[in-house]
């Protein structure tokens, strides 16, 4: 049976990927406290730190968390994870992704995913991604990677209320295809 293991850091263009540590969570909640960047998400008041507290320890519990960092200044620009490993399936999930608004519109996330992915793809066939329904910005940057819509699934984030998700997908087969 195959297992998943997570790197102790990951590189890629203009992002650099660390486990996410305790010691994190002042320089990280700077970033989450714009409630700019929850305005489309499911979960709209993460911008508050008591609500930031649930999804930060969430993040620490998955032990598979990584504080993201622009390569070059060395400034903490965000947040993601993988979660859900399914070795039957050689399925993980890709998510809890957050960026600072300033690395919107740039070539930021693509960077972030393209790392994730290729590292996931070392291990599993497919790669999942939960998109809150009405969080288009993350819809449009799912379908610029090449991910594929599959369908909605009624999900709880880490102790938070159930939401309506949009299901994307990218296969490896897909993934290599593409040039990445």
């Amino acid at each position: 049976m195959i297992q998943f293991e997570l790197p102790s850091k990951l590189e890629f263009e203009n992002v650099r990927l660390l486990p996410l540590r305790e010691t994190d969570f002042e320089a990280l909640y700077r970033v989450a406290s714009d409630p700019l960047i929850w305005e489309q998400h499911p979960n709209k008041e993460r911008y508050q730190r008591p609500v930031f507290e649930i999804y930060f320890k969430g993040a620490i519990e998955s032990k598979s968390a990584f504080l993201v960092s622009d390569k070059t200044s060395g400034e903490i620009i965000g947040c993601s994870r993988f979660y859900d490993f399914i070795a039957e399936n050689k399925t993980i999930c890709i998510g809890y992704t957050f960026l600072s608004r300033k690395c919107w519109g740039k070539s930021y996330n693509k960077s972030l995913k393209t790392v994730m992915l290729n590292h996931a793809f070392n291990f599993v066939d497919s790669v999942i991604f939960h998109v809150g329904h009405k969080n288009i910005r993350s819809q449009k940057a799912m379908e610029k990677l090449g991910a594929m819509n599959s369908g909605e699934e009624e999900m709880s984030y880490y102790g938070e209320a159930p939401h309506t998700n949009i299901i994307y997908k990218i296969h490896k087969i897909q993934w290599l295809s593409n040039g990445n």
